[in-house]
């Protein structure tokens, strides 16, 4: 179950440090490599700085109250704070998110709940073009009756 390397391989977890199902920590966590939670931590979980493939599995019974930061976040149990993710966040059947979600890739399963925003990390927010005509009639003030008369032309 332990290994050496800090990534998945073919297609199998790689854990590296584990938080038991009787463990509570109070406080935040620093880790790199693969960290499987089954307890319970109150704070902060962030991959270390420079760690190329820091990884987290939230179990089914485990909980975090607080953020998580990591290149891969899979959750099974109970998430309450935010979520981000810089290659790749999995929510499975049994998550339960509070907080917003900020991925490059994300999976969800049917089941999943979540109570927050999914926001693309590259996506910046930028704003929509008017729609055809609102420029030209936003000095007029006939905005609303030139699109109805466009409409009831298009219906007759």
């Amino acid at each position: 179950m332990f290994g050496s390397s800090k990534s998945s391989r073919d297609g199998q977890l790689v854990v590296d440090a584990l938080i038991g199902s009787q463990v509570v920590i109070r406080g935040d966590v620093e880790f790199s490599g693969g960290l499987y939670v089954e307890g319970r931590i109150h704070g902060k979980v962030i991959a270390q700085e420079g760690a190329s493939a820091a990884n987290i599995t939230l179990s089914d019974n485990g909980v975090v109250e607080g953020e998580i930061r990591a290149q891969v976040v899979v959750i099974s149990g109970r998430m309450d704070g935010d979520v981000h993710a810089s290659e790749r966040v999995e929510l499975t059947p049994s998550a339960r998110v509070n907080g917003n979600i900020h991925y490059q890739v994300v999976e969800m399963a049917a089941g999943a709940q979540l109570n927050g925003r999914l926001i693309h990390a590259s996506a910046p927010m930028a704003a929509l073009p008017p729609p055809e005509g609102a420029a030209e009639d936003a000095g007029t003030g006939k905005g609303d009756t030139a699109a109805r008369r466009k409409l009831a032309e298009a219906m007759a």
